[in-house]
């Protein structure tokens, strides 16, 4: 299920006094998923494990939910600041979902590398394939469901959406799941601690210039992906 990725030459150098490869740059670790996937409680849970790791808050144009803070959940702004941030090229990626915008600032994500951090980005697979365009040496991880079932109940369990809205996500949602391929690596959110065990496990092969190990997930896929 991964695309053919190759990994620049700066990416990892020898080391002259052992001759080991070294990481020279930061990861950059993008995350998708279909809303309801749980990606917002995976990669919170693994940054909270790994202080090296810093998540990138996007921008978005959506209004505020109640339980949500502004520069934790996301950095909420008007339509016409995000306009111009896009305008003046300061967003790495940017895409449109549900009506509103969403954006990863390009300095934001720059300060963080440059202090030493590896960087997760939470975005759909609209912004996945604007970064990973410009930065082929970006990490593409795609979580799924382990059903339709279990992502409808978590749809309806988050009691933000009536019963149209579920109905459009679970469309959507079967729309994000076609392009699961074009990344890296495929998780399955069913055991909450095993999927972050499983993220986990990717930052740590990579870091080490690795690949980790990629489960079968063809048949799974394929159930979700299947016209009922």
């Amino acid at each position: 299920m991964r695309r053919a990725r190759r990994r620049p030459q700066g990416r990892h150098r020898p080391d002259a006094r052992t001759g080991a490869e070294r990481r020279v740059s930061q990861l950059l670790i993008v995350v998708s998923a279909p809303s309801g996937a749980g990606k917002t409680s995976l990669v919170r849970a693994l940054v909270e494990r790994d202080s090296n790791l810093e998540v990138s808050v996007s921008y978005t144009t959506r209004p505020r939910r109640p339980a949500e803070v502004d520069g934790r959940d996301y950095r909420f702004v008007s339509q016409a600041t995000f306009n111009g941030m896009a305008r003046a090229g300061d967003l790495l990626e940017y895409a449109t979902n549900f009506g509103f915008d969403y954006g990863t600032s390009q300095a934001r994500v720059r300060e963080a590398q440059a202090a030493g951090r590896d960087v997760v980005l939470e975005i759909d697979w609209q912004g996945a394939q604007q970064v990973r365009a410009q930065l082929d040496d970006a990490i593409g991880v795609f979580v799924l469901p382990p059903s339709r079932e279990a992502l409808r109940a978590r749809l309806e369990g988050r009691g933000q959406d009536g019963p149209d809205v579920i109905e459009r996500r679970m469309r959507q949602a079967i729309d994000d799941m076609t392009h699961c391929a074009e990344f890296d690596y495929a998780i399955v959110n069913d055991d909450f601690e095993d999927a972050v065990a499983a993220l986990a496990r990717i930052v740590t092969a990579e870091r080490r210039g690795e690949r980790a190990p990629v489960p079968a997930i063809a048949g799974l896929l394929a159930e979700l992906l299947a016209t009922r």
